[in-house]
């Protein structure tokens, strides 16, 4: 068996308040090989600060702790500002939200995917140039001239999302980390970004750490599913197995999701218990 591209045991995230320390991820274990790793929960989980914390993103009075967090074997917990640098978006990318936010405003398309390219690649502007219209081209963007020329705000939220795609493979990271990707998009421009994403990470042999409150989309996407709960993994299953999960919290979230071949009067509320907060994580 191959060693995971990315190892993380009792990762921790706390933030300083006027009631006293408050743990937004706590200890959070998890190895990530060449799959595609779906990370769910409700909002305030602890989901997208998991993924700022491994990016070196959470920034003080945040504090980040670990036991261990490694990418190839070597760690890179804490590391200064300077050297993340080298290893955020070269050896991991993430995919913000919405591109709206993620895409400067006054920058072409092109230049900024040259830009993001020759940070981490180098190379001369030919070369990123060639290298941007390649990746615009791998992402299904017709016409990728007109594209590179076009300011975020002349194309759709669709192809927005597929250039941040483009511009966060374009150095070949050896991990993708895809926050709500898809959220925004409609449900057709939403199965042509998976599709472009999963074909891309199996092309190259990507981890993929697949961000997302929607469990149906999860278990259909991913091969395996990590379920958090206020800060910590309460579940981790194979996306195949996702509507068999036994943790009640999973089945909570699972019996809240409306059904065509079965509707109901009234959905069940998901009722939570304190207990869930400090349970151990099956299987850890």
């Amino acid at each position: 068996m191959s060693p995971p591209l990315l190892s993380i045991r009792d990762l921790r995230v706390s933030f300083p308040t006027r009631q006293g320390i408050f743990e937004a991820v706590r200890g959070v274990s998890f190895d990530l090989g060449r799959e595609r790793l779906g990370v769910v929960g409700e909002s305030g989980s602890g989901k997208s600060m998991t993924g700022r914390a491994i990016l070196g993103l959470v920034r003080p009075p945040g504090r980040v702790t670990a036991e261990r967090m490694q990418l190839d074997g070597q760690s890179i917990l804490n590391l200064p500002e300077r050297r993340m640098r080298k290893i955020r978006g070269s050896r991991i990318s993430m995919v913000m939200q919405d591109p709206k936010f993620s895409l400067n405003p006054v920058m072409t398309v092109g230049a900024q995917i040259i830009e993001a390219y020759r940070l981490h690649a180098g190379g001369a502007k030919a070369e990123a140039r060639r290298k941007a219209l390649e990746m615009l081209q791998a992402v299904q963007i017709r016409d990728p001239e007109r594209v590179m020329g076009a300011y975020p705000h002349q194309v759709s939220g669709g192809m927005g999302q597929r250039i941040m795609i483009a511009m966060m493979l374009a150095p070949d990271p050896q991990i993708l980390i895809a926050d709500e990707p898809t959220s925004a998009l409609d449900v057709s421009v939403r199965t042509e970004v998976l599709n472009i994403m999963d074909r891309l990470v199996r092309d190259r042999g990507m981890g993929l750490i697949f961000i997302s409150h929607d469990l149906n989309l999860v278990a259909q996407f991913c091969d395996r599913v990590l379920i958090m709960y206020a800060g910590r993994i309460v579940e981790t299953l194979p996306a195949q197995d996702l509507h068999r999960a036994r943790h009640p919290y999973t089945q909570g979230l699972l019996n809240s999701l409306p059904r065509l071949d079965a509707p109901v009067a009234r959905l069940p509320v998901l009722h939570r218990q304190d207990s869930w907060r400090d349970d151990l994580p099956e299987g850890l």
